[in-house]
């Protein structure tokens, strides 16, 4: 068995099976580490508090009768323990992350310098009005830009998320047709290829969800979408550019059909990284689409940080819009919380306050340091990069649409992998080992044994070139018969492959001492 160790020299043979293990069960630098209730603390602690006063009388039945249950650890072996942790996981401060219709992009530093300003880290939801204009000033400045980037004349800003942005759209949809008596359009419109949040969120506003076909070539049947429009279809629910990586080229007809049937228009728009800059959604018919701001404009995703989904809204939804609302008046801004004067007919409210501020100055000022031109070439590069991963590929693993160019991402499936024992999850598996966080698998589900790649726009043509090498040496092993080499995969991770149905299924979620 050769491993594969691309850009390093080669290891000897069967050097997987006799890797030794050290006693401390570290690899080199990268310590190992247990779990913090594991650890011997419980008899410690690293702060020293002063005895109380005062009794816990005012506590009444409150007062705790046993120990809390916590470790107790020293600051040095507090701060080890979590620096630890931080290197078992992939991040994108370490290499490419390809995670595709994810947009796993570099977070600008500026952004969080920006951010951590006292003026805006400091500000608390139930100040006065008055003592937070500059806040006011910055959300406002953002929503103007998000309503011309897409052409739209309103934004919702409080949506938290893509998936709560969709709530919001369709909540809007859904006012605006009982505001017109039109109540019946009970049924929303979704893609087969749509994200899994369209019709998970459609259902959970109280519509039926019916699916609209897919074409050979990736994309919306118009013929089906036409034959499912009716008089009983509050709206579409339609990705651009898709997750398939690929433009709707009919999406002005899909528009045109669903406005004729009296249907609105909602675009799911995780994807308008691949766009912005060059393309205006308003000018294509669109009544809602969300805008993700982590992966549009860089502010921090998943676990590193709140998301943040505003809804752009035509002028006929923009009357439903939730509050808040920033308006302006004599003596600077002002926010409407209440569905009286200009947002009389606001559906409500989505959150408690008025959105993520952090991820509002941390967008603002990636918008500030890109100008037009700048944001214009993220989508540019963020569509050449993932061609030319498509392009470098192409030879050795099979695209799934191989004619034309991709958007943002390029995707595979697994027809190249027929014969040879390994299947995706094995492939992504064996990546770790290469030092890269898998690709999506098995999305979207059109296409059989997905592999889904988005290099995003920060990565260097040297890092893509990296990353492409590694997938061909896997690829070219993979079909040179090196099975083991793949079901055994991750052999250098801190944990090997591990039974993932039955964690998803029966995950430990709290931790309890053996007796």
């Amino acid at each position: 068995m050769t491993m594969l160790n691309v850009g390093r020299p080669t290891q000897p043979e069967a050097a997987v099976e006799v890797t030794p293990r050290s006693l401390t069960g570290g690899r080199g630098l990268l310590q190992d580490e247990a779990l913090i209730f594991e650890r011997d603390g419980w008899t410690k602690t690293g702060v020293d508090l002063p005895e109380p006063t005062r009794d816990a009388s005012d506590l009444g039945g409150l007062l705790r009768d046993e120990p809390i249950g916590l470790p107790g650890l020293s600051e040095p072996e507090t701060v080890r323990h979590y620096v630890r942790l931080s290197q078992k996981n992939h991040a994108i401060d370490l290499a490419l992350y390809p995670l595709g219709s994810c947009t796993m992009k570099h977070n600008p530093r500026l952004n969080e310098k920006a951010a951590r300003l006292a003026g805006f880290a400091d500000l608390h939801p139930l100040q006065p009005v008055s003592t937070t204009q500059g806040a006011l000033a910055l959300i406002d400045r953002l929503a103007h830009w998000l309503k011309t980037l897409t052409a739209m004349p309103a934004v919702a800003m409080s949506p938290k998320a893509g998936a709560h942005g969709e709530l919001c759209g369709l909540l809007t949809i859904r006012a605006a047709h009982e505001a017109k008596g039109d109540s019946a359009r009970r049924r929303v419109l979704v893609p087969t290829s749509a994200h899994g949040t369209n019709p998970a969120t459609a259902a959970f506003v109280g519509y039926s969800v019916a699916e609209i076909a897919q074409t050979g070539d990736g994309r919306v049947d118009l013929a089906d979408l036409a034959a499912k429009l009716g008089p009983d279809v509050a709206a579409i629910m339609v990705t651009n550019p898709n997750t398939c990586g690929l433009f709707e080229r009919d999406i002005i007809e899909i528009a045109r059909l669903a406005h004729e049937a009296g249907a609105y228009f909602y675009c799911d728009g995780a994807n308008f990284n691949a766009i912005v800059g060059r393309v205006r959604p308003g000018d294509l018919g669109v009544d809602a689409m969300h805008i993700n701001l982590h992966k549009t404009f860089s502010t921090p995703h998943g676990g590193g940080g709140p998301g943040a989904g505003p809804v752009v809204l035509s002028e006929a939804l923009a009357p439903f819009a939730p509050a808040p609302w920033i308006t302006h008046g004599p003596e600077g801004f002002d926010l409407v919380e209440q569905a009286e004067g200009p947002a009389a007919q606001a559906f409500g409210r989505m959150s408690a306050f008025h959105g993520q501020m952090g991820m509002f100055v941390r967008a603002y000022a990636y918008m500030l340091s890109h100008g037009a031109d700048g944001l214009r070439q993220v989508a540019e590069d963020a569509v050449l990069n993932a061609n030319y991963v498509k392009a470098r590929l192409a030879d050795v693993m099979t695209p799934a649409f191989p004619d034309g160019p991709c958007m943002h991402e390029a995707l595979f499936d697994d027809e190249w992998l027929a014969g040879t024992g390994v299947s995706t999850l094995d492939f992504a598996k064996a990546m770790i080992d290469e030092g890269f966080h898998p690709m999506t698998m098995y999305f979207p589900l059109v296409v059989h044994g997905a592999m889904l790649i988005e290099p995003t726009e920060t990565e260097s043509k040297q890092e893509l070139d990296r990353f492409c090498d590694a997938l061909r040496a896997l690829a070219e092993a993979a079909k040179a018969g090196d099975v083991e080499r793949f079901k055994g995969a991750p052999f250098l991770a801190p944990m090997r492959r591990l039974d993932e149905t039955l964690a998803a299924r029966k995950p430990r979620l709290t931790w309890k001492a053996e007796d």
